[in-house]
């Protein structure tokens, strides 16, 4: 938990040098208009943040983890008045989070979709995992209402991560 505040902390301050710097511009540039400035802090004020968070382990320990970590970030950048989207990713043993026969979390699931508005909390299952459930175990697996299934979820996280969707691993 420290750890990811420390980072969070890290980048924070890492932006705000790098809009310093860029405010600053060139040593002999003119002076930057009100009107630029004012736009620059609106448009950095209304970025949405994106943070993927991979779930492998049938660990309530590790769902929790996830969990409090996702409610950690949304509410630092609610704070901020800015948003952030979080992806959590569940495949292989850690598909049992999203389970409705086997979630030790599913109350808080439930609860953290509507806390965290405006920013948004998605839960995705990977497909791949669910249908070899299903295969090994002879009987189809529900998933909760609240999660959305994707093909896969390896590719799913290097997809996003591709789209420059930052990624964290409890």
């Amino acid at each position: 938990m420290r750890n990811l505040l420390f980072r969070l902390l890290v980048v924070a301050a890492a932006q705000t040098l790098t809009l310093s710097a860029m405010a600053a511009g060139p040593k002999n540039a003119a002076p930057e208009s009100p009107k630029n400035a004012a736009s620059e802090r609106k448009a950095a004020s209304e970025k949405v943040h994106r943070l993927l968070i991979h779930v492998d382990q049938n660990d309530p320990a590790v769902m929790n983890l996830a969990l409090n970590n996702a409610t950690n970030v949304v509410e630092y950048y609610r704070s901020k008045g800015q948003n952030v989207a979080v992806d959590v990713v569940t495949y292989g043993p850690g598909l049992h989070m999203l389970r409705a026969d086997t979630s030790p979390v599913q109350d808080r699931i439930r609860q953290m979709k509507d806390v965290a508005f405006p920013s948004t909390v998605q839960f995705s299952a990977c497909n791949n995992t669910k249908e070899g459930m299903e295969k090994k175990e002879g009987h189809p697996v529900g998933i909760l209402p609240d999660a959305v299934l994707v093909p896969s979820g390896v590719v799913h996280l290097m997809e996003m991560q591709e789209k420059g969707w930052a990624y964290i691993r409890p």
